[in-house]
C-alpha cells in the first residue's frame, strides 16, 4: 500500500451564509470597485487543472494596468471575513489594519499603496468555491499550483507571485513552494506547523482535544461537502497515511524564503515554523524567531515595513532586500516584557550545546552531577505535580529544543500521559510568565508532552536535544515495572540571570488549563489515560534528567528593550 494513500472522512458542508463570528457573506456577483485608491475586482473565477472554480477577490492600485507583483493570502476562513482589528487581547493597536484585512491576511490598503496587488481565494468547496473542500493534501497542493500559475499570467502582472500571511495562510504557502511553480519568486509563512500529528492533532501521542474541534468547524462552510477534519483525526490515532500526505517533501523548497517563529505558540506553531526552515533547502532563506503575541508581531507596523523589504527585492528588483540581514535572530526572552536579540545561534543548535542536568529526586534538584546512590518518589499526577528545579551560578541563555529523559512507572496503569512545563522563576521566587498560543499572557518557558505507550524512536531522527518519536504503534506500560521515557520539550529562549531559578514541572494534564471556548484558540487534552500514581526513578542505570541547550550570553548584546519598541 502506498504510504500516502488516504481515503478522508468528508461530511455535508455548514451553510456559509450562517457562519458565526464572520461578516455576512455577499453574493456571487461578479463586481468591480473603485474606492480609496484600490480597484477590487471580487469573485473572480479562477481555473483548475479539472474544470472547477474557486473564487477570488483581487485588489490593485487603481489606475495600474501593468507590471503589479501578487500578494497571493491563500485561506479557508473566508475572503470577505475582513476587519480592521482582532480580538482585544491580541494587542493589535487601531490603525494598524485596514477594515480590508481578512484573517492573518496581509493589509490589502497597505500593500496596493507600494505597488502590489494582493488576492484573496475561497480554496476549493469553501464558501462559494466549487468542489469539494479538502484540508491540505495533494488536492489543495495542485489547486495552489494552478491559482499562482493561472495569476502569474495576468495582463496586468509582471509575472512574479508571493505569498505572505500567518497560520493556514503560511501552511500553504510550504505546500505551494513545495510545488515549484514557475511564478512563485519569494515566500514570507509566519507561523504554521508543518507535521500534522505531531505538532497540531497529537502532542506526544496524546489527542488535542481544544483547537481541532474549533479548526474542523472553520473548514465546513461549503455548499457542497469538506473533509471532517476532527473525524479524520479521531480516526487516526497513530502516525498514518492521512498525516504523511498533507505536506509534500518540504525539502523541495527552493524560493527565497522569510520565515518568522515564535517561542510563544507551544502546541500549534513553534515547533512546526521551525521545522520547515530547517528542510528548506532555499539558498536564500532567513529566519527570525520572537517571544510574543503572533498577530500583534505579525501586523506591527516595523514588521510589515520588513515584510515590504523582503518582497521588494525579489518581486520588484527594488532596494536592498534581506541580503544584510542576520541569516537567524532570535530573541531571547527575560519577562515578557523585555528581551535581547542574538544574531549567532546557528538554526538548528548545535549538539554540542546540550547539558545534562540530573534529577535528584530526594532534594527536588536538577544538576550537574548524577545522583550516586538510587532515588524514587511517588506521586498522583492528576492531583499534585512533580517540581525539580536549578539555580543558576552564572547568567545564562536557554536557546532552543529539550529532551527530558524520565525513568517512569505507571504504579497501577497500562499507559501514562506526561505533561511537562519548564517555568522560570527570579531570585526572588516570583514566577515568569510569558505570551501564549496568541491571545494569553501565562505561558510557561517551554511546555512538552508523551504518551509512554509512544515512547519508540526514530533513531536516525532524533537526537540530544530532541527525541523524535515514531507514533506507529503501542507499547503499553507493565504496570509497577520502570521504563525509560523520552520527552520532547519545544523549543525557546530565555535568559536566566544569576540566582534565577528553572524549574521542570512534571504532571499528568495540562499546565494552563482553560475551559473549551470554540472561538479562541485553546489548546487543551482532555482523552487522558492516566490512573494511579507515578514512581520517578534517578540514579545509576536508571538516570532520570533533562538535557538542555545552553549559551553564554552574548558579548555584545543589544540593549535589552520592551516589545513595542523592538
Amino acid at each position: 500500500m502506498n504510504q500516502l494513500t488516504y481515503t478522508a472522512i468528508t461530511e455535508p458542508g455548514l451553510d456559509p451564509t450562517t457562519a458565526e463570528g464572520k461578516p455576512p457573506l455577499p453574493p456571487l456577483e461578479q463586481v468591480t470597485e473603485d474606492r480609496d485608491g484600490l480597484r477590487t475586482d471580487r469573485n473572480v473565477a479562477i481555473p483548475l487543472r479539472d474544470g472547477i472554480r474557486i473564487y477570488a477577490d483581487i485588489y490593485r492600485p487603481a489606475g495600474v494596468e501593468h507590471d503589479l507583483p501578487i500578494l497571493l493570502a491563500w485561506g479557508p476562513y473566508g475572503k470577505h471575513n475582513q476587519k480592521d482589528m482582532l480580538w482585544p487581547s491580541a494587542g493589535i493597536e487601531p490603525g494598524w489594519m485596514s477594515p480590508l484585512t481578512g484573517f492573518e491576511a496581509p493589509d490589502p490598503a497597505y500593500w496596493c499603496r507600494h505597488g502590489y496587488a494582493v488576492v484573496y481565494t475561497d480554496p476549493r468547496g469553501m464558501w462559494h468555491s466549487e468542489g469539494e473542500g479538502v484540508h491540505n493534501g495533494p488536492q489543495e497542493a495542485e489547486d495552489v499550483y494552478d491559482a499562482i500559475e493561472w495569476l502569474g499570467a495576468r495582463e496586468w502582472s509582471n509575472g512574479r507571485v508571493g505569498m505572505l500571511g500567518v497560520s493556514y495562510l503560511a501552511g500553504i504557502q510550504y505546500i505551494a513552494a513545495a510545488m515549484q511553480p514557475q511564478a512563485l519568486k519569494a515566500i514570507s509563512p509566519w507561523e504554521c506547523f508543518s507535521d500534522w500529528y505531531r505538532e497540531f492533532c497529537y502532542h506526544g501521542g496524546i489527542p488535542e482535544t481544544g483547537f481541532i474541534p474549533r479548526a474542523s468547524r472553520n473548514m465546513r462552510y461549503s455548499l457542497t461537502r469538506t473533509e471532517d477534519t476532527a473525524a479524520n483525526v479521531a480516526a487516526n490515532p497513530l502516525m498514518s497515511p492521512y498525516y504523511r500526505n498533507r505536506y509534500p517533501d518540504l525539502s523541495q523548497i527552493e524560493v527565497p524564503a522569510y520565515v518568522v517563529a515564535s517561542w510563544s505558540d507551544h502546541g500549534l506553531h513553534t515547533r512546526g515554523t521551525l521545522e520547515a526552515y530547517r528542510q528548506m533547502s532555499s539558498a536564500e532563506k532567513w529566519l527570525q524567531v520572537h517571544g510574543q503575541k503572533k498577530w500583534r508581531y505579525f501586523y506591527e507596523p516595523a514588521n510589515v515595513e520588513r515584510q515590504r523589504v523582503f518582497f521588494d527585492h525579489y518581486l520588484l528588483d527594488r532596494g536592498p532586500g534581506p541580503q544584510s540581514w542576520p541569516k537567524v535572530q532570535v530573541e531571547v526572552l527575560d519577562t515578557a516584557e523585555r528581551h535581547t536579540l542574538r544574531q549567532d545561534v546557528p538554526w538548528p543548535v548545535p549538539e554540542e550545546q546540550a547539558v545534562r542536568l540530573h534529577a535528584h529526586l530526594a532534594s527536588r534538584t536538577l544538576g550537574t552531577d548524577a545522583p550516586a546512590v538510587a532515588e524514587s518518589t511517588t506521586f498522583d499526577p492528576m492531583a499534585d505535580a512533580l517540581d525539580l528545579e536549578h539555580v543558576f551560578e552564572d547568567p545564562t541563555d536557554l536557546v532552543g529544543a529539550m529532551r527530558l529523559r524520565l525513568v517512569l512507572q505507571a504504579d497501577q496503569a497500562q499507559d501514562a500521559d506526561i505533561f511537562v512545563a519548564v517555568r522560570k522563576f527570579a531570585a526572588d521566587g516570583t514566577e515568569r510568565r510569558f505570551a501564549f498560543n496568541a491571545l494569553f499572557e501565562d505561558g510557561p518557558v517551554a511546555l512538552g508532552w508523551l504518551r509512554a505507550s509512544h515512547q519508540a524512536l526514530d533513531a536516525e531522527k532524533s537526537s540530544e536535544l530532541q527525541p523524535v518519536h515514531l507514533h506507529e504503534a503501542e507499547e503499553p506500560l507493565e504496570p509497577g515495572r520502570p521504563r525509560e521515557l523520552d520527552v520532547e520539550i519545544w523549543p525557546t529562549g530565555i535568559f536566566f540571570d544569576a540566582g534565577e531559578k528553572l524549574v521542570v514541572t512534571i504532571l499528568g494534564r495540562d499546565f494552563v488549563y482553560r475551559d473549551p471556548d470554540l472561538n479562541s484558540p485553546v489548546i487543551r487534552h482532555t482523552s487522558s489515560r492516566n490512573s494511579g500514581t507515578w514512581t520517578i526513578h534517578s540514579g545509576p542505570g536508571q538516570e532520570s534528567y533533562l538535557s538542555l541547550p545552553l549559551f553564554k550570553p552574548a558579548a555584545r548584546q543589544p540593549e535589552a528593550v520592551p516589545h513595542n519598541e523592538s
